[in-house]
C-alpha cells in the first residue's frame, strides 16, 4: 500500500531533476502569458509618453546585473522551497484574475505589474534559493521601477518639480542680479515671461537621473549610508538642474538670441543638464569611493608601539 508521503516524495525528485535555470525560464515564460497585455500596455506607455521613458532600462539593467553578479560569485543554483511555491504562484494567479475585471486604467496597469514583479521575485527565490535572494535582492527589487506610477502618484511628483524648479531657477536670477518675480509656476524677467508648465518639469530626466544614479551607486559603493546619501543627493540635483535650464534659455533669450526661447535647446537640451547632473553625481561617487577605499586608521596596540 501506497503511503501519502510517497507520492508528495515522487513529485519533489521530479521537480528537482529540472535544472533551476530551465525551472526559471518556464515560470518566466508562464508570467509572459499570463500577463501579456499588461507588459504591451506598460511598454506602449514608455515608447509613447516621455514620463515614463526610464522603463525601457530597467529590464536591460537588471539582466545585466545579475548575469555579471553570478559570474563574479558563482553560484550553484538549487531548487529551495518545493511543494509550497506553486501553491503561491495559484494564489497569484487567482489575484490577477480579480484585477482584470472591468475596464483597464493606470490604477489597475501598476498593480498588475507589481504581481508580476512579485511572480518574477518568487520565482527566482524558488528556483535558486534564498542566499541567491539576499545576495541579488537589489537587481530583484529594481525590477519594480517598471511599475507605472499612476496618475494620482505622478501628477503631485510633477507639480513638486515644477515649484522646485521655479524656485530654483528664481535663484539663479536672483543671484546673477537679473530683475525677477515669480507668480505661482510663472517667472517675470525684463522682456520676458517664463510659464513653467507640466512639460517643463523635467520628470523624464529627474527619473532617469534617479534610475542611473540607484545603479553606480550599488556598482561603485559599498557602504549603505554612502548609498542612501547618494540617491538623497540626486533628488534636489534634478531639480537644480532644470532651475539651470530654465536660467540659460532665459538668459540666452533675452540678451543673445530670441530664437533660444523656441529652438532646439528649449525642446530637446534635457540631455545637456541631464550629462551636467550626472557629472556632479560623478565628483560626488569619486569622493566618497576615496572614502571606502582610505577606511580608519588602524589602532595601535602596546606591542605594536
Amino acid at each position: 500500500m501506497e503511503r501519502p508521503g510517497c507520492r508528495h516524495d515522487a513529485e519533489e525528485a521530479t521537480m528537482n531533476k529540472l535544472p533551476p535555470r530551465l525551472t526559471f525560464a518556464v515560470l518566466c515564460a508562464v508570467s509572459l502569458i499570463l500577463w501579456y497585455r499588461p507588459l504591451l500596455d506598460t511598454f506602449a506607455l514608455a515608447t509613447g509618453n516621455d514620463q515614463y521613458t526610464h522603463i525601457l532600462l530597467i529590464l536591460p539593467v537588471v539582466a545585466a546585473l545579475i548575469i555579471q553578479g553570478w559570474r563574479e560569485r558563482g553560484y550553484q543554483p538549487q531548487i529551495w522551497i518545493r511543494g509550497r511555491s506553486p501553491l503561491l504562484f495559484l494564489l497569484v494567479v487567482y489575484a490577477t484574475k480579480w484585477i482584470h475585471m472591468g475596464e483597464s486604467s493606470d490604477v489597475r496597469l501598476a498593480i498588475e505589474m507589481a504581481i508580476l514583479v512579485v511572480w518574477w521575485i518568487a520565482s527566482f527565490l524558488f528556483c535558486f534559493g534564498l542566499p541567491a535572494l539576499r545576495a541579488f535582492r537589489f537587481p530583484l527589487l529594481f525590477l519594480f521601477a517598471l511599475v507605472p506610477l499612476p496618475r494620482i502618484v505622478l501628477d503631485p511628483v510633477v507639480a513638486i518639480l515644477q515649484q522646485g524648479s521655479t524656485l530654483a531657477a528664481q535663484f539663479l536670477f536672483l543671484l546673477f542680479r537679473v530683475p525677477v518675480s515669480r507668480e505661482a509656476t510663472a517667472l517675470l524677467i525684463p522682456g520676458l515671461e517664463i510659464d513653467v508648465t507640466a512639460e517643463c518639469s523635467s520628470i523624464r530626466s529627474s527619473l532617469m537621473l534617479l534610475v542611473t544614479t540607484m545603479v553606480l551607486a550599488h556598482l561603485l559603493l559599498n557602504t549603505p549610508w554612502r548609498k542612501v546619501l547618494i540617491v538623497l543627493v540626486a533628488l534636489p540635483l534634478s531639480v537644480a538642474k532644470n532651475g539651470l535650464r530654465i536660467f540659460s534659455i532665459g538668459m540666452l533669450g533675452t540678451r543673445v538670441d530670441p530664437s533660444y526661447l523656441s529652438g532646439h535647446l528649449h525642446r530637446q537640451g534635457g540631455i545637456i543638464f541631464l550629462l551636467i547632473a550626472l557629472a556632479a553625481i560623478f565628483v560626488l561617487l569619486w569622493i566618497l569611493r576615496r572614502g571606502e577605499m582610505v577606511g580608519p586608521a588602524p589602532q595601535l596596540g602596546p606591542e605594536t608601539s
